[in-house]
């Protein structure tokens, strides 16, 4: 509850930027898709959809969210082309989607030569934040919106993975070393130097520690942070348990050209066992029951609002 002398300070125009109105929910715009045989996958997004938009409607009408515009929108790509907006959800397909918004875009002929480097540090794809505010609303307001998530407990995993179980020169000095300085006793001078060799149960230290020697990463963040899908009313939910299905499908609705298919090959450590369900339970094995419930809290919404069963 605000003070009175809050609310005096407050300027009339800022108190309404809190206010939350959920938006509507739009049919999708089905007329560019051909063939009869996306039945399952139609059905399965709609009822993706309308939980979602009935989740945002009961939790909102309870909570205010006071977030800037351009925050919002900082991990949404734009494709002008085709008028798509892509939320970026990390470890969840996302270098195979920005590779197919650089084809879309008509930055590159096909899906499968373009390299890792080219795709998260070469600089090609616009984010929604880099427009005015007159171009942020109406790309929100005319675009198909779309995000794709994953279990989140499983998302967690493998970022663990990727950025801690290879060689990674921002990784392991950034927050290797921050974590093993922090949560490992009796640590080696090299341990310390490098930031190398984390063990997963100090990452989960570390992720669910409300004084974190260092931030937060995009890797391991909520999607609800990430993409804020009770603000923005997304049009399409895409799930990695169903990438190539949801993502072909997607690229019918918003007409992309009939030879572009979504790129099957797993973008790094392609040798790697990929994360599945088994592989996210060895490593739960080696957190408390505590830490698994706290892990699990802390996903608790994006658990939720994608309709995902409880580890």
């Amino acid at each position: 509850q605000l003070s009175d002398q809050q609310k005096m300070s407050e300027s009339p125009l800022s108190r309404f930027r809190g206010v939350y109105l959920p938006p509507a929910l739009h049919p999708l715009n089905k007329t560019l898709v051909k063939g009869g045989k996306w039945k399952d996958v139609d059905s399965a997004q709609e009822k993706r959809r309308s939980f979602l938009h009935d989740f945002c409607k009961k939790y909102n009408s309870r909570k205010k969210l006071r977030t800037h515009l351009v925050q919002l929108v900082s991990r949404i790509y734009v494709e002008d082309r085709h008028k798509v907006l892509y939320c970026e959800v990390p470890k969840a397909g996302c270098s195979n989607w920005k590779r197919v918004l650089m084809v879309l875009n008509g930055l590159a002929t096909s899906a499968h030569n373009i390299s890792h480097d080219d795709v998260h540090y070469g600089k090609h794809l616009r984010k929604l934040d880099s427009y005015d505010l007159k171009g942020i609303y109406s790309r929100l307001n005319t675009y198909t919106k779309t995000i794709f998530v994953r279990d989140p407990v499983e998302r967690l995993v493998s970022a663990f993975r990727d950025k801690f179980e290879h060689p990674n020169s921002y990784y392991h000095p950034v927050f290797g070393k921050a974590i093993i300085k922090k949560y490992r006793h009796n640590a080696t001078e090299e341990a310390l130097k490098t930031g190398s060799g984390v063990k997963f149960k100090e990452f989960i230290q570390y992720l669910l520690d409300s004084h974190r020697p260092i931030g937060m990463d995009i890797h391991w963040e909520q999607v609800n942070k990430l993409c804020y899908p009770c603000l923005i009313n997304y049009d399409f939910i895409g799930k990695f348990e169903t990438l190539e299905e949801d993502a072909n499908y997607f690229l019918q609705l918003v007409g992309a050209p009939a030879e572009l298919k979504f790129p099957k090959f797993k973008d790094r450590h392609s040798s790697d066992e990929r994360t599945s369900a088994e592989v996210v339970r060895q490593y739960l094995k080696e957190l408390s029951k505590e830490q698994r419930q706290l892990t699990y809290d802390f996903y608790y919404l994006d658990y939720l609002m994608f309709n995902y069963t409880s580890p």
